[in-house]
């Protein structure tokens, strides 16, 4: 207590993402926890044109740094994003420190050697924490195959190295990951893992009128993320004309809900054209987190499909607990991580084929059975992998961190 009888005031914590704040999912249940928890939080993260430098969200200082992203671009132009982005943060973050004489600052990525911009605050004596939310050389080697090659991967496997090492704690999003980072030499009690499950508050089935399974005789399909040759659209496009063509079995009455954005709508576009299903491939764009429940809501079944390599071996999508937040059939990729977090609650195809997705999709509206218990089983393991769990969790971790 201070002399007036009042608690002590609660140092902040300064949060860095290279993200739009109100658009990255994992960094705003984090903040918004601190918040909730009495900790000042002041975020630096990109600015959209049209949003304010600074903005108050959900008691959370958005700081919003002009760099914008530039998705789907070349690796120069990554680099160039990254390199403004680490100078813009370097020149903030030492007078906000001198202002707020933060506790703790914590670092999202990618990219990892972002927190070397905080390298000030370090030498003052503040803890940084490094939240890997990807593996960079992996997710470079999906994205660039033909530049991570050699002397590039030497150089990025350094540069993750090397930021970890600078850190003073590690976060990372699922087992398989920290698996990994352990077998790369980190050692054990320097790496905790925060799961990017989804609020209930914000995924509650009972706050949005549910959709009774194909109520009106139609199977609704729905994708909310991002539209990336990484999550392999054009398979369900194609697999979607299967089923609406009747290839497999009878014809369905069957349509997808695209909620997102991204440098694959174009060729995803042509495709529903060219296959003659355009008008049930519905492009929404991108939506605000706090309207993606809803949706999800009005839909039959949540698809996840995502390409399988060594980046993705690694993935365990939010889209998934989402889906299976809402009490939605989830028909997604069958991928390691995947399975070793929800078994056999969800139901899998393999990643690149439109038959294997098409099969899944008729199995889940024809056998009420298996989709109820589906349903029941990956609602469950959701509230095991609750946000809540997490939350109370990452909190503690951080005032350990603040303490000292």
């Amino acid at each position: 207590m201070t002399g007036a009888g009042r608690p002590a005031r609660r140092r902040p914590i300064l949060v860095v993402t290279h993200s739009y704040y109100e658009e990255d999912p994992r960094v705003r249940r984090q903040a918004e926890a601190l918040a909730a928890a009495g900790i000042p939080v002041d975020v630096l993260a990109l600015r959209r044109p049209g949003l304010p430098a600074r903005e108050r969200l959900d008691g959370v200082d958005v700081h919003r740094l002009p760099v914008q992203r530039h998705q789907g671009a070349g690796i120069g132009a990554y680099l160039a994003e990254y390199a403004a982005f680490f100078g813009r943060v370097a020149f903030a973050a030492v007078p906000l420190h001198a202002r707020r004489r933060y506790a703790v600052a914590q670092v999202a990525t990618l990219p990892d050697p972002l927190v070397f911009a905080l390298a000030p605050l370090r030498l003052d004596g503040v803890p940084l924490v490094l939240d890997l939310h990807e593996a960079m050389p992996e997710f470079f080697r999906s994205r660039f195959p033909a530049a991570s090659r050699g002397i590039v991967r030497s150089t990025l496997l350094g540069a993750e190295r090397a930021s970890i090492a600078f850190a003073s704690h590690v976060l990372t999003v699922n087992d398989a990951l920290r698996d990994r980072l352990i077998a790369l030499g980190v050692r054990g009690p320097k790496i905790d893992v925060v799961l990017n499950s989804p609020r209930s508050d914000r995924f509650d089935p009972s706050a949005h009128p549910s959709r009774p399974f194909m109520a009106d005789g139609r199977l609704r399909l729905v994708y909310a993320g991002a539209l990336t040759p990484l999550y392999q659209l054009d398979v369900a496009v194609e697999a979607l004309a299967r089923l609406a063509h009747g290839v497999d079995g009878p014809a369905l009455d069957v349509t997808l809900d695209l909620y997102g954005r991204g440098d694959a709508e174009a060729l995803l576009r042509e495709r529903a054209e060219a296959l003659g299903i355009a008008d049930r491939v519905a492009f929404h764009g991108r939506i605000p987190v706090e309207e993606v429940a809803g949706r999800i809501a009005a839909a039959d079944i949540g698809l996840a499909p995502t390409r399988r390599d060594r980046f993705t071996d690694f993935s365990l999508s939010t889209k998934i607990f989402e889906y299976a937040a809402m009490g939605k059939p989830v028909v997604a990729s069958r991928l390691p991580t995947v399975e070793r977090y929800f078994g056999e609650s969800l139901c899998y195809f393999e990643p690149g084929d439109p038959a294997s997705l098409a099969a899944a999709a008729r199995r889940v509206a024809s056998d009420r059975a298996y989709r109820e218990a589906a349903v029941a089983a990956a609602e469950a393991r959701v509230r095991e992998l609750s946000w809540e769990r997490e939350a109370a969790r990452y909190v503690a971790l951080i005032e350990e961190l603040a303490r000292g």
